[in-house]
């Protein structure tokens, strides 16, 4: 499903920009993915088009972005997210990357991934998906968060 999400994050620049579902498929199928993968993948977007919209009627615009609140996890969602996935979705909120809509949207669609615990790598395709789905772009420094990778060897370079 993963490998779907990245596919349409690299080839389409917004989610209207993407062929309507049957076209879509087709597509997908045409390129190697196999049904199963997009099938997940489309529902899963899906569903994240769902949550956006029912939080952001939800959402009042004025408490959207800040937040004094703090997030407590409950077992459940620890036990999908583990400690990483919780600590990196803490930096973004903190760094001002994500706000508490896009973080719990996060969160929700982390749960729905299907997987315990959700890899950081995976959940860095996630927040870019639900970033992707609104519309927003991340800056330079979020796209380097996101896709930095720790195994690579020496300095980040700036250039």
């Amino acid at each position: 499903m993963f490998e779907v999400l990245v596919y349409l994050y690299e080839t389409y620049y917004r989610p209207d920009a993407c062929p309507e579902p049957e076209a879509l498929v087709k597509k997908l199928s045409a390129i190697g993915f196999d049904d199963e993968e997009i099938t997940q993948a489309l529902g899963w977007l899906t569903d994240l088009r769902e949550a956006t919209e029912e939080l952001s009627e939800k959402a009042n615009p004025e408490h959207a972005i800040v937040s004094t609140g703090i997030r407590i996890y409950v077992v459940q969602e620890m036990d999908v997210l583990g400690t990483e996935a919780v600590g990196f979705i803490q930096f973004l909120e903190a760094a001002n990357m994500l706000n508490p809509a896009q973080r719990e949207i996060v969160i929700g669609r982390a749960l729905a991934a299907g997987e315990s615990p959700v890899t950081l790598e995976k959940l860095k395709v996630i927040v870019l998906m639900v970033l992707w789905s609104q519309g927003k772009e991340p800056d330079c420094l979020m796209f380097d968060e996101l896709f930095f990778d720790e195994d690579e060897e020496g300095p980040r370079l700036l250039h």
